[in-house]
């Protein structure tokens, strides 16, 4: 392309310089154009997926919800037995977050009047 160019006057390159520019720059504008269009559609894009990425999200939730609900109807009576025990009228529950700490302890004194004879005999005859 440079062999064409070495017959030119200054004038006509010039002319020639000009007429590159130009052309150049309508180049350029069309890939800014073309830029701005994808730009454009890429965030329409993201805006769609982000729409319907709240939507399943509603959904998940709505069927967590749902599934709460059955799973309490299902097993909400067999886990209320299963889980609470009554003793001597002090319920217990079981609760896997919370550490039980189990220890033998002596018989309190009124237990013990139940469980041993008395100590002491009375004899005799008493009238009254």
């Amino acid at each position: 392309m440079g062999e064409e160019l070495s017959g030119l006057g200054i004038k006509d390159l010039q002319n020639l310089e000009t007429q590159l520019e130009m052309s150049l720059r309508g180049v350029r504008m069309k890939k800014v154009r073309c830029l701005s269009t994808d730009h454009t559609q890429v965030l329409l894009q993201g805006n769609l997926i982000h729409q319907e990425n709240v939507e399943l999200y509603k959904k998940v939730t709505l069927l967590r919800k749902e599934n709460v609900e059955l799973h309490k109807k299902v097993y909400g009576a067999r886990e209320a037995n299963r889980n609470s025990l009554l003793i001597n009228g002090l319920t217990i529950q079981e609760d896997s977050d919370v550490p039980v700490r189990l220890q033998l302890s002596q018989p309190q004194d009124e237990d013990r009047r139940d469980l041993t004879p008395p100590r002491t005999t009375k004899l005799g005859l008493q009238l009254h």
